[in-house]
């Protein structure tokens, strides 16, 4: 039976490690969605084709996770409408979130992917390993992040050098919700009412989405596009305030 796995917060000691724990929070929790990054292709719900990474192999492990920290929906998603998930290591609490065992070389090939790319060039981890955050580049996924190590190798992710108080809330659309909260509940370790409510309470969607909503958005089916009717979501254009490179 899937088990919580504890975030060891002393980052490892191998400043180039081969495998690292790929840390999602956002749609990439979902198996589909990531096999699409890795494989190439498209989800359902969404607009556009992945490229795939050069490795298409799938993560030898996935975990269930929960760091320190907190997942909130900002800036305009022209894949699935509405927000995007970033996720805020400095903020309080703790998020709801899955750990793909991946290569370094994949990592890279998934952030690229993230910001539109074609995949290629390998980041250098030297800095995040070191400090637990670098900024490799100005766009909205291009701050590593190093939330500790699990069994000996780095826990990485992506997200936007901004915090969670620094930038204008957006509500996620119901297809993004949906395909988060689908894949939390693959995890197998939270039930739900537990996925429901944390969505529910990130930054973006709280006041905008309850927890009974979300978890309806399980119970409904997909329409074409990937929306719900009565979804209630709210247009999100013209509020987002961010420069244009942290919007494509």
């Amino acid at each position: 039976m899937p088990v919580l796995t504890r975030i060891d917060p002393v980052p490892p000691g191998d400043p180039h490690p081969r495998r690292i724990w790929y840390l999602s929070y956002g749609s990439n929790t979902h198996p589909d969605r990531l096999a699409r990054y890795i494989g190439g292709g498209r989800t359902p719900g969404a607009v556009g084709d992945c490229p795939g990474c050069r490795d298409t192999r799938m993560p030898s492990r996935s975990l269930a996770v929960e760091p320190a920290g907190a997942v909130y929906f900002a800036t305009e998603s022209p894949v699935w409408g509405g927000g995007r998930a970033f996720y805020d290591p400095s903020a309080g609490g703790r998020a709801l979130a899955r750990a793909h065992l991946i290569t370094a070389e994949q990592f890279s090939d998934i952030a690229a992917q993230e910001m539109y790319r074609e995949p290629g060039p390998l980041l250098d981890l030297t800095e995040v390993l070191a400090r637990g955050r670098a900024v490799v580049g100005e766009g909205r996924y291009e701050t590593l992040v190093c939330a500790g190590q699990v069994d000996g190798l780095p826990v990485l992710t992506f997200t936007a050098p901004w915090g969670v108080d620094d930038v204008t809330p957006v509500p996620p659309s119901a297809a993004y919700l949906r395909c988060l909260a689908s894949g939390l509940l693959s995890a197998g370790v939270w039930g739900t009412d537990t996925v429901a409510a944390h969505l529910a309470s990130c930054p973006g969607a709280a006041g905008h989405w309850s927890p009974a909503a979300v978890a309806g958005l399980l119970r409904e089916p997909r329409r074409e596009g990937g929306g719900a009717a009565g979804d209630g979501v709210r247009s999100a254009e013209g509020d987002d305030p961010l420069p244009d490179r942290y919007r494509r």
